[in-house]
């Protein structure tokens, strides 16, 4: 029975490389009495080489998986996650960890309290989520992964990774309304983030703008002035474009709930009272002007709204 398990895990370590495939065989060594080496099965010899096409079979990701759930070495647990996340990239890979229980074993070590791990953690999750089945199973760590982007070092790999993750899981209607308790710090890392952190939040912001069961919740948010600096003509395309495209979602879901002529009893300070404020129409007027065609364009199906 030892041996079985030594063999299973030299081979799951051949999967994560060189590097942790001789920390896992020395491993190994250690556990036999006698030091005599394991010869591990071909066809995990066969990730190992550069013919190999990267897509892993089921007895392989299961002891995979076995190893991620065994093993308390944070380098092989580190590397582990990165070739499942790697492997998840594939559509029946996606299927295959799901249905071999992967989920909850990757979701797990988003509680690790080292970064890395937690990091690499969330971006397996976020491979794996492109599967609409998949995201039943990952709905459960929504609020807990809302909790780290928020709560966690600004502009780190561990929010980035958290903000991608939730993007793919709002990408469809079914659990944006999971959101919802935390919209009001989505704008606040918005405005306080990096470039690519505002890029990554206006990516979430924008699917949510786009249902119009969210519309009323976004735009009841208390949001700081200086979020309309976004809508400034210097501002970055990437940027200026995902902001515009925010608005004009808004602009729509308000037309499909007939409420276009009426202004609703949205608080002072709100998004709603930034957006469709004299400050935001004089933004607007000025971004007719813009150098960018598309920018232009976008304007152009907002200003009709004032």
């Amino acid at each position: 029975m030892g041996g079985a398990r030594a063999a299973g895990w030299v081979a799951a370590g051949l999967l994560l490389g060189a590097g942790a495939g001789f920390c896992l065989y020395r491993l190994a060594r250690g556990r036999r009495r006698g030091g005599h080496g394991l010869r591990s099965s071909r066809s995990a010899e066969d990730l190992t080489n550069g013919s190999y096409d990267d897509i892993l079979n089921s007895q392989q990701l299961q002891k995979l998986l076995y190893l991620l759930e065994s093993t308390e070495d944070p380098i092989i647990t580190e590397r582990a996650l990165v070739t499942l996340g790697n492997s998840a990239a594939f559509s029946t890979n996606q299927a295959i960890i799901r249905e071999l229980g992967g989920i909850p074993i990757v979701g797990n070590k988003i509680n690790s309290p080292n970064q890395s791990i937690k990091e690499k953690a969330l971006n397996a999750l976020n491979n794996l989520s492109v599967n609409v089945e998949n995201q039943m199973k990952i709905k459960v760590y929504i609020g807990q992964v809302c909790e780290d982007v928020l709560s966690g070092p600004l502009d780190s790999a561990v929010q980035l990774a958290g903000l991608r993750l939730l993007t793919n899981m709002t990408v469809t209607n079914e659990h944006q309304h999971m959101l919802n308790s935390f919209l009001a710090d989505l704008f606040h890392v918005l405005l306080t983030g990096s470039g690519t952190t505002k890029v990554q939040v206006l990516k979430l912001l924008v699917n949510l703008s786009e249902n119009p069961a969210m519309t009323e919740g976004l735009l009841s948010v208390q949001v700081d002035s200086s979020f309309l600096s976004l809508f400034d003509g210097h501002v970055p395309q990437e940027i200026l474009l995902r902001v515009l495209t925010l608005f004009q979602n808004i602009n729509n879901c308000l037309r499909v709930g007939g409420h276009a002529a009426v202004q609703p009893p949205f608080p002072e300070g709100s998004l709603f009272s930034l957006l469709y404020g004299e400050e935001c129409v004089q933004k607007m007027r000025a971004l007719v002007c813009h150098d960018d065609m598309d920018v232009r364009e976008k304007v152009a199906t907002i200003i009709p709204n004032f």
